[in-house]
């Protein structure tokens, strides 16, 4: 077999000049990180994999990192995916032979040139202590639920006379996002979802666009803003991100409730109906499952809600009847006539109504399992008093007043 020389990283990076934009060419100039913060279906990892490939090759005996959020992430995105390392990494280049070449178990891929790319997952940040590297590929460092993998990445990021990092990631307010942004040996390119149109079907662009454009969610996650908090409201992001979980995190539950805030319409226009699944961890915790709300008829927000109830093995069905008085059981009954039901009634201002729940996920008592972006949107940027009502938030809010009345928990209001 035939051993890459010259001649094959060369085709390599003539191919990959001939298919990149601009943007996702490596900066020339004496820089330390190079951090992308770019939008859904820019191009991230994809520049993440031929820039890691490409100093692999053309730099023999290179020890090169990659980090990524969680080992699935390292080997559905990162390494095997449709963007990922050995979808572009030259066969050739490739050291052959058993426990040789692309190690699963191991996480690393050996090249003929001596070089190695090794993969980590920033949620066992013990595993960078250690080891020492000429480069490293971090990608959605903002999805990483210990950002002091970071850290321990730069303690060994060492080797060589111009050790170098990029950080692929969506752009979310966390406080490692900041601090990147910040240093004096950072060179940042900004992308939107919208630069790469000609690789993307238009019919997901154009939904993209029709759901998220003009949002807040859209700003961050399409046209890849870093977004400030917004003064005045209950969540931070920040506190938000350190309450999620994953599904295998989640304990056992002991009480489950779907909540529901109909809306009073049903046209395109209309307001959301609210539909959230939260739970009781045998541990005392709130869980927040998930979020089921959008446009929807009476008959289709009903079922919807029986759906969920049955899905999820809930103990009961909340919901809200200010406006629906009794018209709301009966609709429910109308899908099931056995589906337990609570009807709550709203005798306090929406602030104030959430300011209890608030403040249990400043004690660290709810977690959201999994992401829920839209309820997390409206979560930190409602400050009361707005003409568009927070239709998933409310249904968060009566879910988790229900657990925690179950669980006589006492709440407090300070004014």
């Amino acid at each position: 077999m035939r051993k890459p020389g010259h001649r094959v990283t060369a085709t390599l990076y003539s191919e990959w000049l001939e298919t990149a934009r601009d943007s996702q060419l490596v900066p020339p100039g004496d820089w330390n990180i190079w951090l992308i913060l770019a939008g859904r279906g820019w191009g991230k990892t994809r520049t993440g994999a031929m820039s890691t490939i490409l100093y692999a090759l053309r730099n023999p005996e290179v020890q090169v990192a990659v980090i990524t959020p969680t080992f699935g992430d390292l080997r559905r995105v990162a390494f095997q995916g449709v963007s990922g390392i050995l979808q572009f990494l030259p066969r050739d280049a490739v050291l052959p032979g058993k426990g040789q070449g692309f190690n699963a178990s191991a996480n690393e891929i050996k090249l003929h040139n001596g070089s190695k790319i090794i993969g980590f997952a920033a949620t066992e940040p013990e595993r960078l202590r250690g080891p020492q590297f000429h480069a490293a590929w971090c990608d959605e460092i903002a999805a990483w639920r210990y950002p002091e993998a970071f850290d321990q990445l730069m303690f060994g990021l060492r080797l060589g006379e111009n050790p170098k990092c990029i950080i692929t990631t969506t752009p979310k307010p966390t406080p490692i996002i900041r601090k990147l942004m910040q240093r004096t040996n950072t060179v940042i390119t900004r992308g939107s979802t919208f630069e790469n149109a000609d690789n993307l079907a238009p019919a997901a662009l154009q939904q993209l666009q029709e759901k998220y454009g003009g949002t807040r969610l859209g700003r961050q996650e399409l046209e890849a803003e870093v977004l400030d908090d917004t003064e005045g409201a209950l969540w931070t992001y920040s506190q938000v991100e350190q309450s999620r979980i994953s599904e295998d995190e989640a304990p056992d539950m002991d009480r489950i409730v779907v909540a529901v805030d109909p809306a009073v319409t049903s046209g395109d226009e209309s307001d959301e109906t609210g539909i959230v699944v939260a739970a009781m961890g045998a541990d005392g915790r709130y869980y927040v499952l998930d979020d089921l709300s959008g446009r929807m008829t009476p008959d289709g927000w009903g079922r919807a809600a029986v759906d969920a109830y049955y899905r999820y093995r809930a103990d009961r069905i909340v919901a809200e009847v200010n406006n629906g008085g009794d018209l709301v059981e009966r609709l429910l009954r109308a899908v099931d006539t056995n589906v337990p039901y609570t009807a709550v009634t709203a005798s306090r201002g929406k602030m104030v109504r959430a300011e209890p729940i608030a403040a249990l996920y400043e004690q660290k008592r709810v977690y959201h399992v999994g992401s829920f972006p839209q309820l997390e949107d409206q979560m930190t940027t409602f400050v009361g008093g707005t003409y568009k009502s927070p239709d998933r938030l409310d249904a968060l809010v009566w879910a988790l007043t229900e657990l925690s009345r179950s669980n006589r928990t006492a709440t407090w209001r300070i004014t």
